[in-house]
């Protein structure tokens, strides 16, 4: 080679350098996923329930701060909140979201049409109009269902059969729920053959329930289901109190109600549903479509008794349900 020719290379490939060394240290961009939740961070219900999410996406390689960002928007309540926090999220251009519950999932559905978001907690996404179908859902949109509508008449069937002589229940429901309706249909259609009659209580805010819940107990025989819906969870303290104050015992619809002191519950693993929820989150951040990716309901169903607060309302529990039972907290 010719002395020109060379030095020629030579300065061709410096040239080079300085565009090889910035394409090597430019970062990878890092994936966003967003979650929209009703209630606060500081339930400590919340915080487990968060912790079995960020478990599974751990699980599955995901960190954030290290190869994932995460954005969070706590609703305590209201519609208007729900959707100033949705738009906020779709706003920040995310790979894909996690909405946890009907009013979370509805106002993002408002909001976009595109971008991904895996569900949790949602009774009837097919009825909603958020998915085609359940085994094909289509669009940008798939996730866990909390329960099927038919679990509503087993929250009568247990009232009954831990306290036979109960002949009149309040349910309990968030009337701006989109599953109250379906849940309050089933229990009404039950109740004849179960010789119960019903009162119905919308509850909007701690002084309504607390109102409503002591004018039901002046006359006896009562019982209480509290169906499933947020405003429900975020004031179970209240609730769980008014029941032992009155003497009522009460069905939930989920363990955590069991386990701050209420009588007994029948329900999915909400926790569990976090943790499926970020497997769908890993399978879109790694190409799969949501559209794809049929809806799933609930693999197990729980059922905890909680033998403490059984005395105090001097009920005996049916040695046949306690052995059903998968928790019993004594």
């Amino acid at each position: 080679m010719r002395r020109r020719d060379f030095i020629a290379l030579l300065g061709g490939t410096a040239a080079t350098w300085p565009l090889v060394a910035r394409a090597q240290q430019q970062p990878q961009r890092v994936p966003r996923i967003a979650v929209l939740i009703p209630g606060v961070a500081a339930d400590p219900e919340n915080q487990n329930r968060i912790a079995a999410f960020q478990q599974g996406l751990r699980e599955l390689g995901w960190t954030d701060g290290r190869n994932l960002g995460i954005d969070y928007r706590w609703v305590a309540s209201g519609a208007d909140g729900m959707r100033s926090a949705a738009a906020e999220l779709v706003a920040l251009v995310p790979d894909v979201i996690f909405a946890v519950g009907s009013a979370a999932m509805g106002a993002l559905h408002q909001v976009t049409r595109t971008v991904p978001i895996v569900f949790a907690v949602v009774v009837d996404p097919v009825g909603a109009g958020y998915v085609d179908n359940l085994a094909r859902p289509g669009g940008n949109v798939t996730g866990f269902l909390l329960f099927e509508f038919g679990i509503a008449g087993k929250w009568l069937e247990l009232l009954k059969q831990i306290a036979p002589t109960v002949t009149r229940a309040a349910v309990i429901r968030d009337p701006s729920a989109s599953g109250g309706i379906g849940q309050w249909a089933v229990i009404q259609a039950m109740a004849p053959s179960m010789g119960v009659e019903l009162s119905l209580i919308n509850i909007r805010d701690a002084g309504e329930i607390e109102h409503d819940i002591t004018a039901f107990a002046r006359l006896s025989n009562g019982g209480l289901i509290v169906t499933a819906n947020p405003l429900a969870a975020q004031h179970r303290e209240l609730i769980i109190k008014l029941a032992g104050d009155h003497k009522l015992p009460a069905v939930y619809f989920e363990r955590f109600f069991v386990a701050g002191g209420g009588l007994i519950s029948y329900g999915a693993n909400i926790a569990d549903q976090y943790r499926r929820g970020a497997g769908y989150i890993d399978r879109i951040l790694k190409g799969d479509k949501p559209g794809d990716l049929p809806v799933q309901a609930p693999t197990k169903y729980e059922l905890v008794v909680n033998l403490r607060t059984a005395k105090t309302l001097d009920i005996d529990a049916p040695p046949a349900l306690l052995a059903r039972a998968g928790e019993v907290i004594e």
